[in-house]
């Protein structure tokens, strides 16, 4: 069976990739990261997926992003809340954190490369996201070149592939890709700034756009949230 690496947050888009990878018979290890983020709730979100969905194995990767600080997610800055569809779709938000994808995709290719595998799956999306510049086609490509230049697989001519199914869809249509693959969304977490007890927060941009997907879809999200 092919092997896939598969970038596991524990959101809806990471959780629909990992099930997309499973359904084009990928043997699925994922990976996760604490990362000293303020939602460190969504790694049990991922072991919980993880599991439900079948992958093969499962490792959460700790790294501490908080000593560089420069987001609202790994420093003392707060959250945005109530922002509004315009807002979110314009500039970079103070949720990016600081070259996160460009660090996961590296530890990614590093499992990849042990397995081995030649594909990574990532569930980056360019149409209803926050404007973070690594969720573009443009950064996945000279990853993908920059994965098969400086690793002893691809001067081998072993390619690496960075497979991102969703990219081109919205969140509603990646919600009801997630129904069609059997995906549970219950077990899935999207909030920035979740409570003590882990309920959304129903404000943060992830929360807005999570719950606009829904709607746009004609479902109900089936998670609990503190307001909405």
């Amino acid at each position: 069976m092919k092997r896939a690496v598969v970038l596991l947050s524990g959101g809806i888009d990471s959780t629909t990739t990992l099930a997309i990878a499973i359904t084009e018979a990928y043997e699925a290890y994922a990976l996760s990261f604490d990362y000293g983020q303020r939602h460190r709730i969504e790694t049990e979100a991922a072991r919980r997926i993880a599991d439900s969905l079948g992958a093969k194995e499962h490792h959460v990767a700790k790294i501490d992003l908080r000593i560089f600080g420069g987001s609202a997610l790994t420093d003392n800055v707060d959250v945005p809340k109530k922002r509004s569809e315009t807002k979110i779709a314009h500039g970079i938000p103070v949720t990016y954190v600081p070259a996160r994808n460009t660090i996961f995709l590296a530890y990614a290719l590093a499992w990849a490369e042990v397995i081995p595998a030649s594909d990574i799956f990532l569930g980056v999306n360019a149409i209803d996201y926050s404007g973070y510049p690594d969720c573009r086609p443009e950064f996945i490509e000279a990853f993908e070149n920059l994965a098969n230049l400086g690793t002893k697989a691809g001067v081998e001519d072993r390619r690496f592939h960075i497979h991102t199914p969703l990219i081109k869809l919205s969140k509603a249509e990646i919600i009801r890709k997630a129904v069609e693959v059997d995906v549970d969304l219950s077990l899935t977490h999207s909030c920035y700034d979740p409570s003590p007890e882990g309920l959304a927060c129903g404000e943060c941009d992830a929360c807005l756009l999570r719950l606009k997907g829904f709607h746009e879809a004609g479902l109900k999200d089936p998670i609990r949230y503190a307001k909405k």
